[in-house]
């Protein structure tokens, strides 16, 4: 993002190739309110290290809140980052979250793993 209009740019032209674009981490690091206007994005990804808020009301929990009804209202879906319970899988539900992942699913995997569980064929 040392020269925002090229990043820009580059986005666009990645977008109109088909290609769908997330915002990842979001509320964290070079993550902004002003790169929801600019950045040509479909998705935003939650942080994970706003889950954990999810436990008990208030805190993080009202942040996770408000970021999937902004993320909504600008028509991007999103996806929560780091789900490693059910209640925190059924607060996301709850509130509209689009796409969950974490250890709640699955550990990380290589390719042929993930493809030897996930897509075997009936």
């Amino acid at each position: 993002m040392a020269d925002p209009q090229k990043a820009i740019t580059l986005l666009r032209e990645l977008k109109a190739l088909g290609i769908k674009l997330s915002m990842d981490d979001f509320g964290t690091g070079y993550s902004s309110l002003s790169s929801l206007q600019r950045l040509p994005l479909d998705e935003l990804k939650i942080d994970r290290s706003f889950l954990s808020g999810i436990r008990a009301q208030g805190g993080d929990a009202v942040l996770v809140d408000v970021i999937i009804a902004m993320a909504h209202g600008l028509g991007l879906s999103v996806v929560a980052e780091g789900v490693e319970s059910e209640v925190q899988l059924e607060y996301l539900r709850k509130r509209g979250c689009d796409e969950c992942q974490g250890f709640l699913f699955s550990e990380p995997l290589p390719a042929a793993d993930f493809a030897a569980t996930f897509l075997k064929r009936g």
